[in-house]
């Protein structure tokens, strides 16, 4: 059974149609790629799997669960969770509480239980420290935990989005550009990170615009254009395939 089935998704903005009956599986254990020209609905396709937007219609079942339509919060509690391509870290923040205010099951939200300061707050506050300090050490990011998030780099917000992703203990990522806007040396590191992050066991939808990283790092890779699957392959297959050329080069006359 597929870890995400997308089936016939639609989704309008003011009479533009975004998606126009978007369909597609996502495999566990793998990178699926996501691809097209701007415009094809890759983003808004997101927007919609990961609850940030409703669907007009069609289904989105994750893990055997149909989430279509739930709320964020609730979807990232299934273990579905996503970055997105302009880093949306809390900016006066450190890096530390940044990563630490993505931790599942935090006792210390209730008020009760953060006035009392049971001890069964403390372990899990403990729990989520250590694990926000072993993503920082995985990510090169160790040395500006306490640093503002405002203060990092480019490509140092790059990392820290999939850390908080991490820290939700996630199944699926989908990640919204990844590297865009890094250095080639940052993102070479950064594909490294997510091929580690699979051998895990961590499954991951990437929409990429540089085609190098989506040949290097996926296994299967999805064509997008006008709000729908186009065509889904290996990239080596894709890169020969003619309606592919077309969707991003147009038609030759």
């Amino acid at each position: 059974m597929p870890l995400l089935e997308i089936y016939d998704l639609r989704r309008s903005f003011y009479g533009v149609h975004a998606l126009r009956g978007a369909s597609l599986t996502v495999e566990s254990g793998r990178i699926t790629g996501l691809i097209g020209p701007n415009g094809a609905g890759k983003t808004t396709l997101f927007n919609c799997v990961s609850g940030l937007i409703p669907p007009s219609s069609g289904r989105i079942v994750f893990d055997g669960r149909d989430i279509t339509g739930e709320r964020p919060d609730r979807i990232s509690r299934c273990g579905l969770v996503r970055t997105f391509q302009i880093a949306r870290g809390i900016p006066r923040l450190s890096v530390l509480d940044n990563l630490l205010l993505y931790g599942r099951e935090q006792p210390g939200e209730r008020v009760i239980a953060a006035l009392l300061r049971a001890p069964g707050t403390r372990r899990r506050e403990e729990e989520l420290v250590e694990r926000a300090l072993a993503i920082a050490a995985r990510l090169n990011l160790a040395r500006v935990l306490p640093e503002r998030a405002a203060n990092l780099s480019g490509g140092q917000k790059k990392l820290l989005e999939i850390g908080r992703a991490l820290m939700a203990s996630p199944k699926l990522i989908l990640l919204d550009e990844p590297v865009a806007g890094v250095n080639p040396t940052l993102a070479r590191e950064i594909g490294a990170h997510l091929r580690v992050l699979v051998d895990e066991g961590v499954s991951l939808l990437l929409i990429e615009h540089q085609m190098d990283m989506i040949s290097r790092l996926c296994d299967h890779v999805v064509v997008m254009a006008e709000g729908r699957r186009l065509v889904e392959g290996t990239f080596a297959e894709l890169a020969r395939n003619e309606a592919v050329q077309e969707a991003y080069l147009g038609r030759r006359h």
